[in-house]
C-alpha cells in the first residue's frame, strides 16, 4: 500500500508502514532523493526567519540540512549526532524516543559547534515531526548549547503535529487505519 502525495512540487509515493495492529504511517525518506531534497530545501527556506546557523539530527536531516545551508550561503550547520565520536569533546547531550526508533537513544552535540550556537539565532531543521520527541532533543541542546531558536521547520508535520503551533511545515502527512485509510 502506498500514499501519493505532492510535496515542494514532487509527487511522491510513500510505503505504508505498520505500526502496530491498528496504526501505520507514510514512509517518507528523502535520503538519495536529490530532486526532493532541492526542492523542499528551497521551499523551507522561503518559510524561515533569518538564521545565523541550522541544526538538524543525524541522519535523515542531514542531506535536507545539507542542501538548505548551501542554497543560503551558510558556509556550516550543525548535526545533532545519534553516537559519540573520536572528535568529539566536552559533549552535550539530550535523550529522544522516536516513533520510528523502537528504544530510547541519545543525541549529542560537540562543544566546538555549542560553542558557535551561544548566542546565535538557531533554526531547528527535520524531515518529518510526529511526536516531536527528536524536535525537542535538538531543541534541548541548542538551549545547552546557549542558542536562541527561532524556528523549527520540517517537511512533513505528522498526525496532530500538523495542529502545533511551534512549527512551520511544507505538508500534512496523515496517519493511517489498518486497512490504510487516512484517519488524521
Amino acid at each position: 500500500m502506498f500514499y501519493e502525495m505532492t510535496i515542494a512540487g514532487c509527487k511522491r509515493q510513500l510505503p505504508l508502514c505498520r505500526l502496530n495492529d491498528e496504526l501505520m504511517i507514510g514512509a517518507f525518506v528523502i535520503l538519495g532523493d536529490q530532486e526532493l531534497t532541492v526542492a523542499c530545501a528551497k521551499a523551507l527556506l522561503e518559510i524561515s526567519p533569518d538564521y545565523d546557523y541550522l541544526i538538524s539530527a543525524e541522519a535523515k536531516g542531514i542531506p535536507l540540512a545539507h542542501e538548505m545551508a548551501r542554497q543560503h550561503g551558510d558556509k556550516k550547520y550543525m548535526v545533532a549526532r545519534k553516537g559519540v565520536k573520536l572528535y568529539m569533546r566536552d559533549i552535550f547531550e539530550a535523550k529522544v524516543r522516536s516513533i520510528t526508533t523502537d528504544h530510547e537513544q541519545t543525541l549529542y552535540l560537540d562543544k566546538a559547534d555549542a560553542d558557535l550556537m551561544k548566542g546565535k539565532r538557531i533554526l531547528v531543521v527535520d524531515d518529518v515531526v510526529s511526536t516531536g520527541e527528536s524536535l525537542y532533543a535538538i531543541q534541548e541542546l541548542v538551549k545547552q548549547a546557549g542558542g536562541e531558536i527561532v524556528a523549527n521547520v520540517t517537511i512533513l508535520a505528522e498526525g496532530e503535529a500538523a495542529d502545533r503551533t511551534d512549527i512551520k511545515y511544507l505538508e500534512k502527512l496523515p496517519l493511517f487505519n489498518a486497512k490504510g485509510e487516512p484517519i488524521c
